[in-house]
């Protein structure tokens, strides 16, 4: 029987051969889980209250309003969907934070890295009232040289401006810099970019299945990277 699963793509780069390492946060650092629940069923069972209408239209018109705005700012901005959809977004975070959570191994990474003086950025298209919940409620911001939210440079991280804004800002060298995301379109836009060593996290929720990417080297946890 064909199988259809892409095969996992293991990392073999060398240390010595980067200075700068960035990491995504939703999906790569944290557990997506938080996310996918809080998008396609908290706020779908909160609208359908506000509008009395059942769940699964919520889910049906909601589905087609983030399918609009995917992979730009618009998309991660709390402040726009909370006026966009009539509904307190932060606050409805954080009644759900304990479902926040670290990936396994994320930690030990952290330290690896800090070990090797290497140039630490977290860098995600999170909004800033979202980046700051989940800062306050797992404190991974300490570990970090910088960290970087998309509207402040302006640009998601599809979009390859991103990218040039990011390098003006931080001033790294983008062949001995480290991108790990788990979002394909992001890896793309930075590939095409010039970033050096890219790796994409194929477990980004403990609840979904590990698929892996066919065009990058794949984890399933950080640990993969320690060497």
């Amino acid at each position: 029987m064909h199988n259809s699963e892409p095969v996992k793509i293991f990392p073999t780069f060398s240390w010595d051969t980067i200075d700068t390492v960035m990491l995504d946060m939703d999906g790569t650092l944290l557990d997506k889980h938080f996310d996918d629940y809080f998008w396609e069923v908290y706020v779908p069972e909160h609208y359908s209250l506000a509008h009395d209408i059942s769940i699964e239209e919520a889910k049906e018109e909601l589905l087609q309003r983030y399918q609009q705005v995917e992979s730009t700012l618009a998309w991660a901005d709390l402040e726009h969907w909370s006026h966009e959809l009539g509904l307190d977004l932060p606050e409805l975070k954080l009644r759900v934070n304990h479902l926040i959570g670290v990936h396994p191994y994320v930690i030990e990474f952290l330290e690896f890295c800090l070990k090797a003086k290497k140039k630490l950025y977290l860098i995600t298209n999170a909004h800033s009232k979202t980046l700051s919940i989940k800062l306050n409620k797992t404190a991974i911001g300490s570990w970090f040289d910088r960290v970087i939210c998309a509207e402040e440079i302006g640009f998601a991280k599809e979009e390859e401006q991103f990218w040039h804004e990011l390098e003006k800002t931080l001033e790294f060298d983008p062949a001995r810099s480290l991108l790990a995301d788990d979002t394909e379109k992001v890896l793309n836009t930075a590939a095409g970019y010039g970033i050096g060593f890219l790796i994409y996290v194929a477990r980004s929720s403990s609840r979904q299945s590990v698929r892996y990417s066919e065009k990058y080297p794949s984890i399933d946890y950080f640990k993969e990277l320690i060497r």
